[in-house]
C-alpha cells in the first residue's frame, strides 16, 4: 500500500470519470481477440491484420505509460493506484509490455510474484492481449495463489463450488443437491446458493440450511457457505441472527458507476472487507466480461480492461481480509458479449491469468446462456481447452442445466471426468472427509450421504430405515422437477429435452390471441425490429419505440401510484402458459387495492421488452406527476429463464419518487426488488402476488392495511 490516502488520490484524478485519449482505448481494444461486445463498444479491430498491427504497437509501449494513462479515471482507478506496490512498480516501470510478456513466460513463479504487486490492473489487462491461448495456459500453469491454510488454488488442485439452487428456495431441494455433490466427491471449496427470494427472511432460511449441513458434518473449519444475496442483505441477516452467515458475497463492476448499478461502491466494499479482517472467511466475488457494458457503463473501452479492474478491486479487498475468492462467470450474460465456444475458451483463459497476476484465488463458471450458440455438448470441449490453465475451482451442479437460473454450466460428472483426465486433486481436508463417510464405496448415491447426515445428527434408527426414508425424499424432489444425478440412464435425455424446449421458448413471441385475454391491455413495442434483433442486440429491447412513447404520454394520470407492465422477455411461454399470468394479475390487483395502492387500470404489454423498458415506462408516466417526494411504482412482469422445466416468470418492483422518475436514466436495477421463479409448478402465482406487494410495501411509506 502507498503512503497516499485513497481520498487524496481521488482529488488527484478527479471525478466523475474522466477518459484518457481515445487512441489508447482504441489501441487496447484493437489488440483483443474478436468479441461481439468490443464491436458494440466501438473498439474492435476490423480484421486480423489490424489486430496484429495493434498488438505489435502495444508490445512496444512502456508499462509506465499504461500506468500513468489509464483509459478511465474514477474512484475505482484511484483505489487500484493506491493498492499498487511502489517498490515493485519501480522494478518494472521502464519495461515494455513485450518485455513483461517474455518475463511472465520464461521466469519461475517466485520471480513473477516479486513483481506482481507492482502491476496495476490496466497493465495486466494489456499484457494478456499479447498472449496466445497456449501462452495464457503457460502463465496459468506457473502462478498459483492458494487460500490461507488450504490447498484450494494450489498447483495440481481443482475444486468445486456446489451451486444448490432451487426454483422455490426449498431447503430440502437445496440440501439434497449438496448431498448429491458429496456423493461424487465434489464440493471442497464452497456451498453457494443463488436465492430466488432475496428478502432477509428467505436468505436466513437458506443460510441456515447450508450452515446446518456444514456444522452437522463438522466441516466449519474446512468448507465455507454463502447465499448470493446483495451484501447489504447478508449484513442485515447477520445482524439479526449473529453467526447465521459465513462467507459474504457480492457481484462487482470495473468502474464506479457500474458498481452503483449493483448498489455498492469501492468505499463500501473496502469497508465491508475491513470489518471481516479477523474472520476466517472474507468475501466471494463474482465478475464476468461484458457486465459493465450491458449495464450501460462501457465508457468506450474494452471488456478485458473492465474485467481486470474488477480484479484490482478484489485485490484491494484481499489486503483487508485475506480469504477472498473470485468467480469469473464467463458466458453468463449472452450473445451480445460473445457467441462461440472458441470465444468462451479465450475469455476464461484471459480471466484466469488476470486473476492470478492480481494475486487472487480465481475459479470459473464455464457457462453459456440458452440464447447463445454454445450448446450442452460444446461445454465438454470448452472444459478440456481451459483446464490445463489450472483454475482453482469450477461450479458444480447435478446436471449441466441449473434448475433455477436456467443456464448451462459444469455438472458433478464433469468434475469426476476432469479430475481423472488432468490428474487434479481436491482440498486434502475435504478428501479426508469423503473417505471418512465412505463416499467412494457408495459413489454417486446421495441417499447414502443423507444416511450419514442423519447419523451425524444422532439418529439411532437402523440404517435401512433411514435409507428407505431418503429414497422417498429423493424421488419426491425429482418429481418436482429438480434433478438429482443418481446414475439414472434417462437423466441425460431429460436434460437435453429441457435444452431443446428452452431454444423453442426463446424464439416464441406473445401471440395476439393470448394478448386479447389480458383485460385493459395496451400494446407497446420496443426498438427491437424482430426476435433476432432482440436476442442479438439487447439494448434494442430496453427502449420503447417513438410511437409507444407517444401512447404512454397520452395515458398520464396523476391519481395512480402503481403501473403494471407485462413483457415477453426471453420466455413468452412463461407468460402465456395456463395458470400463470391470470391468477397472478387477479391476486396482485386485489392485494394492491386492499393495501391502499391505486393501480392504473391498464395492463401495459411490451413486445420485445427487457427489464429496463419497465423503467422507461415509469419515467414517461410519472414524470412530474405529483410532489417530488411522492413514490410511484412500476411492477414489471417478464418471462425469464427458459429451460428450467417450470416456464417461470419474474416480477421486478421499483418505487422511486416522482423526482427520481423525472430524471431519465436515474432508476436502474439497483432500485429494483425481484420475485422470480413464478409458475404453477414452482412459486405459486397467487403467493408470488402477495410477496410482490409485501416487497412494494417495504419500498414505500404507505401504512399497512390488513388484508
Amino acid at each position: 500500500m502507498t503512503k497516499f490516502s485513497f481520498f487524496w488520490l481521488i482529488a488527484l484524478v478527479g471525478f466523475p470519470g474522466l477518459a484518457a485519449p481515445k487512441d489508447l482505448a482504441q489501441l487496447l481494444g484493437h489488440a483483443n481477440e474478436f468479441k461481439e461486445g468490443d464491436v458494440a463498444v466501438g473498439v474492435a479491430a476490423k480484421n486480423n491484420t489490424e489486430r496484429t498491427r495493434a498488438r505489435k504497437r502495444l508490445s512496444q509501449i512502456k508499462i509506465s505509460y499504461i500506468h500513468d494513462h489509464p483509459v478511465y479515471r474514477d474512484e475505482q482507478q484511484a483505489l487500484i493506484w493506491q493498492d499498487t506496490d511502489p517498490k515493485a512498480y519501480q522494478i518494472i516501470k521502464n519495461w515494455t509490455l513485450g518485455e513483461l510478456k517474455t518475463f511472465l513466460l520464461t521466469q519461475p513463479e517466485e520471480k513473477i510474484k516479486q513483481i506482481m504487486p507492482g502491476l496495476d490492473s490496466d497493465v495486466i489487462a494489456s499484457v494478456v492481449k499479447l498472449m496466445s491461448n497456449q501462452e495464457l495456459i503457460k502463465v496459468g500453469q506457473t502462478v498459483f495463489n492458494p487460500l490461507p491454510d488450504s490447498k484450494i488454488g494450489s498447483k495440481g488442485y481443482m475444486g468445486a463450488r456446489i451451486q444448490p439452487n432451487s426454483p422455490t428456495d426449498n431447503p430440502e431441494e437445496i440440501a439434497w443437491q449438496v448431498f448429491n455433490g458429496f456423493s461424487y466427491g465434489v464440493g471442497d471449496v464452497l456451498l453457494g446458493n443463488n436465492p430466488v427470494d432475496s428478502t432477509p427472511e428467505s436468505v436466513y432460511r437458506v443460510e441456515s440450511t447450508l450452515k446446518d449441513i456444514i456444522e452437522t458434518f463438522k466441516l466449519q473449519d474446512i468448507l465455507a457457505w454463502c447465499v448470493l444475496a446483495h451484501v447489504d442483505v447478508q449484513q442485515a441477516v447477520e445482524q439479526a441472527h449473529p453467526g447465521s452467515t459465513d462467507l459474504f458475497f457480492q457481484s462487482i463492476g470495473g468502474v464506479e458507476d457500474a458498481n452503483k448499478t449493483f448498489g455498492i461502491s469501492t468505499q463500501k466494499m473496502i469497508r465491508y472487507a475491513t470489518q471481516r479482517k479477523n474472520l476466517k472467511h472474507g468475501f466471494y466475488l463474482e465478475t464476468g466480461q461484458g457486465a459493465d457494458f450491458t449495464n450501460q457503463h462501457g465508457h468506450g473501452f474494452d471488456m478485458v480492461v473492465h474485467e481486470s479492474r474488477k480484479y484490482g478491486l478484489a485485490r484491494a479487498m484481499k489486503h483487508q481480509t485475506a480469504w477472498v475468492i473470485l468467480n469469473d462467470v464467463a458466458g453468463f450474460i449472452g450473445p451480445e458479449i460473445f457467441k462461440t465456444k472458441e470465444q468462451l475458451v479465450r475469455v476464461c483463459l484471459e480471466d484466469i491469468v488476470m486473476g492470478k497476476l492480481h494475486g487472487l484465488t480465481i475459479g470459473l463458471d464455464i457457462c453459456s446462456t440458452l440464447h447463445m450458440s454454445v450448446s450442452l455438448d460444446d461445454l465438454e470441449w470448452c472444459q478440456d481447452q481451459i483446464m490445463p490453465a489450472n483454475p482453482a475451482y469450477l461450479m458444480a451442479l447435478p446436471t449441466r442445466n441449473d434448475p433455477m437460473l436456467s443456464y448451462l454450466t459444469t455438472s458433478f460428472r464433469d468434475h469426476v471426468r476432469i479430475r481423472n483426465q488432468f490428474g487434479y486433486k481436491i482440498n486434502d481436508d475435504m478428501q479426508a472427509f469423503f473417505n471418512k463417510i465412505k463416499v467412494y464405496e457408495h459413489f454417486g448415491d446421495p441417499v447414502w450421504v443423507y444416511t450419514q447426515y442423519k447419523f451425524y445428527k444422532g439418529d439411532k434408527r437402523p440404517q435401512a430405515e433411514i435409507y428407505a426414508e431418503g429414497q422417498k425424499i429423493a424421488q419426491a424432489i425429482q418429481a418436482r422437477g429438480v434433478p438429482l444425478d443418481r446414475g439414472q440412464p434417462e437423466l441425460d435425455k431429460q436434460i437435453h429435452a429441457l435444452y431443446d424446449d428452452a431454444k423453442k421458448s426463446i424464439w416464441t413471441e406473445m401471440s395476439p390471441e393470448f394478448i386479447k385475454t389480458i383485460p385493459n391491455s395496451v400494446i407497446l413495442k420496443t426498438l427491437s425490429k424482430n426476435r433476432s434483433d432482440y436476442i442479438g442486440h439487447p439494448p434494442t429491447g430496453e427502449k420503447l419505440s417513438k410511437e409507444s412513447e407517444a401512447q404512454l404520454k397520452a395515458l398520464r394520470q396523476t391519481q395512480y401510484n402503481v403501473q403494471i407492465v407485462i413483457s415477453d422477455g426471453l420466455n413468452a411461454n412463461a407468460i402465456m402458459d395456463p395458470g400463470h399470468l391470470e391468477p397472478y394479475l387477479i391476486e396482485l390487483r386485489r392485494v394492491l387495492d386492499s393495501n391502499g395502492y391505486h393501480a392504473a387500470p391498464e395492463n401495459l404489454i411490451i413486445l420485445g421488452g427487457r427489464v429496463r423498458a419497465g423503467y422507461q415506462v415509469g419515467e414517461i408516466l410519472f414524470d412530474k406527476s405529483g410532489p417530488d417526494s411522492q413514490q410511484k411504482a412500476v411492477i414489471h412482469i417478464i418471462g425469464e429463464r427458459p429451460g428450467n422445466g417450470h416456464q417461470t416468470f419474474s416480477a421486478y418492483i421499483v418505487s422511486p419518487t416522482v423526482k427520481m422518475w423525472s430524471k431519465p436514466g436515474t432508476v436502474d436495477h439497483n432500485h429494483a426488488k425481484l420475485i422470480s421463479g413464478i409458475s404453477d409448478t414452482s412459486l405459486d402465482p397467487k403467493e408470488a402476488a402477495r410477496q410482490t406487494v409485501e416487497l412494494l410495501r417495504n419500498l414505500t411509506k404507505l401504512a399497512t392495511i390488513p388484508q
